[in-house]
């Protein structure tokens, strides 16, 4: 692991051996559930062609490994921005972008900060990376405006918002800032706590008044108007039975899920989550047989762990940075392994601007990597990749392994002349004809 302190090599090399059996056979799930048996026949003129050399390398996995993007563009300085933007596609092909209510539409009346998600999702497209719009409904804070109208007027706005934004963002032939993904509603298990109370009242009273199960239903009815085809998610930091409870709510009339998604949050301010409690957290809601998108997780870098009781927050030191690499390193890998797993989304990239102001990312403030960066780059760019030269058969063919996502095949004659394909290794049946001229 090229550039990564000793302190974090010790870390992760001592992971098998205080592994429990969970963890011992993550990389044998892998290998079942990530990858797929690949068989590319290489011809000319219909002929097959003997002896050639046939490259496969994975350019971007179907598991979407994701992070927030919160801090896009608005870092301290141009030269930060760059580099959270070079680091940010150095690893991820997933984004999260900012659709906070209270932010996103200032002012009534349906002016939205559109340009900014226009210019995030334009570039997150220019680097392949697939975007997730967060969240639509969510009762943390009301808008500036919110004490002003009533709470029929209010309603109406979040039901339009809700296609709004989906219509605005949706896929069109010649669009550049798509996003096809979104949280619909975040944290609705619990969303009578104070706090909600206390900083959106007036949209915390809608929710009671209509009833928090009902507005859903009519805030994914109308995310989907605005784009049928759109990916919708449930998100909640709840991982209980009254999260199960809930979702057995969000049902059509035919009983049929309103939600394609089940998101799950895993901020980890308290410490680490035991391989044991990651798998019973995915057990407990595979059996909806939906996907699920660990939507934000965090492990902070700190010695100590954030202490919620007097919300104090300590620095990031050496050994704790050391800590988030191996234990970033064990909770992928137990995740990556579980077969409804889809999505794992890190929550924030970079210490500047970080939720709580927590030691949260995987950048320090100045964008320079933590231990943990370098970890999970090699982990997701280099350990589970597929990167495999096999000569063809008499019957012009070569059989391999490969991880489900987009491949780059390099074709190679004995003179070095090269031809080069590309194929995306799905679930199922993978067979490719690669007919090559010269």
């Amino acid at each position: 692991m090229k550039n990564i302190p000793l302190t974090v090599l010790f870390f992760i090399s001592a992971l098998p051996l205080f592994a429990g059996e969970l963890f011992l056979e993550a990389e044998r799930r892998i290998e079942k559930h990530r990858k797929e048996d690949v068989t590319l026949t290489v011809t000319q003129n219909g002929k097959p062609l003997a002896g050639v050399s046939v490259k496969v390398e994975l350019r971007r996995h179907e598991f979407l490994f994701g992070c927030n993007i919160l801090q896009w563009g608005i870092c301290d300085t141009p030269e930060q921005n760059a580099a959270y933007h070079r680091r940010f596609a150095e690893i991820f092909n997933s984004a999260t972008l900012p659709f906070f209510w209270w932010s996103y539409e200032q002012e009534p009346g349906g002016k939205y900060l559109y340009s900014y998600s226009d210019d995030v999702s334009h570039w997150c497209r220019q680097h392949e990376i697939r975007t997730v719009g967060h969240p639509l409904l969510w009762n943390w804070i009301d808008q500036p405006w919110a004490k002003d109208v009533d709470q029929a007027e209010l309603h109406r706005r979040l039901i339009r918002r809700m296609t709004d934004c989906t219509d605005r963002f949706k896929p069109e032939a010649e669009s550049t800032n798509r996003i096809e993904t979104w949280v619909v509603c975040n944290e609705l298990v619990s969303p009578f706590r104070e706090m909600c109370r206390r900083d959106a009242p007036k949209i915390t009273e809608l929710m009671e008044k209509v009833g928090p199960a009902a507005l859903a239903k009519e805030c994914f009815s109308a995310a989907r108007k605005g784009n049928p085809e759109a990916t919708l998610i449930v998100n909640d930091y709840e991982t209980g039975m009254n999260y199960v409870e809930w979702l057995e709510k969000l049902v059509d009339e035919n009983g049929k899920p309103i939600y394609d998604v089940i998101g799950i949050q895993s901020h980890m301010h308290a410490g680490p989550w035991s391989d044991e409690h990651l798998w019973e957290v995915c057990e407990r809601f595979a059996r909806f047989d939906k996907p699920l998108y660990f939507t934000e997780l965090t492990l902070l870098s700190s010695e100590k762990p954030f202490d919620w009781e007097t919300q104090k927050v300590f620095p990031s030191t050496p050994e704790g940075e050391a800590r988030q690499a191996a234990e970033a390193v064990r909770i992928y890998t137990m995740l990556f392994s579980h077969p409804k797993v889809e999505m794992i989304t890190w929550w924030d990239l970079s210490d500047q601007g970080a939720w709580m102001d927590s030691p949260a990312g995987l950048l320090h403030a100045d964008m320079t990597p933590k231990p943990a960066y370098d970890s999970l780059r090699k982990l997701i760019r280099e350990t589970w990749t597929t990167d495999e030269t096999l000569q063809t058969d008499a019957e012009g063919t070569v059989k391999l392994r490969a991880f489900r996502g987009e491949h780059m095949i390099i074709v190679t004659f004995s003179d070095g002349v090269k031809r080069e394909f590309s194929a995306v290794v799905v679930k199922g049946d993978n067979q490719f004809q690669l007919q090559v001229g010269r």
